[in-house]
């Protein structure tokens, strides 16, 4: 289940992005990721069924009812939830999903990670977006190359 790091800057190529399990706490850190994103220019799309409105945007109860559509989903979620989401991403013509993680399991989900690699979807099962967004705080930077340091930054696809 290995990252690779062309699926992180395709990922990270796209403009219009859905936070799916964005929490309605703007103290949560799913809230701090989603601004960064916005702040870096990225057209940030909340979806989470229990709200109107998150950070001054509409909020979405689910994909299929975000309008426009977007190009990826960033997945907030529990593993079981993103099992569902990930069927809700390929309905809706979503060809990139990142599913978080920072520690323990996050949102991925094998059986998740399966759906998307034989449905065409490029994944990101794991890491923090943080790591990997130009221009973020130094710790997130100190976390990247720790990461390098053990072996566990992701790296280019092999050939």
């Amino acid at each position: 289940m290995e990252d690779s790091l062309e699926a992180i800057q395709e990922f990270l190529g796209s403009k219009r992005i859905a936070m799916v399990g964005i929490s309605r706490n703007p103290a949560d850190f799913s809230a701090k990721l989603f601004e960064e994103f916005c702040r870096q220019g990225y057209d940030m799309v909340p979806v989470n069924p229990s709200a109107a409105e998150i950070h001054a945007r509409r909020c979405f109860p689910r994909l299929q009812e975000v309008t426009p559509p977007v190009e990826g989903a960033l997945l907030m979620t529990a593993p079981e939830v993103t099992d569902a989401v990930v069927r809700d991403c390929a309905e809706v013509g979503v060809q990139r999903v990142w599913m978080y993680r920072a520690g323990g399991t996050g949102a991925v989900s094998p059986n998740a990670v399966q759906f998307c690699r034989e449905h065409g979807i490029t994944v990101v099962a794991g890491q923090c977006p943080f790591m990997f967004l130009p221009e973020v705080a130094g710790f997130h930077r100190f976390h990247g190359f720790l990461r390098k340091l053990t072996g566990r930054y992701p790296r280019h696809a092999a050939a």
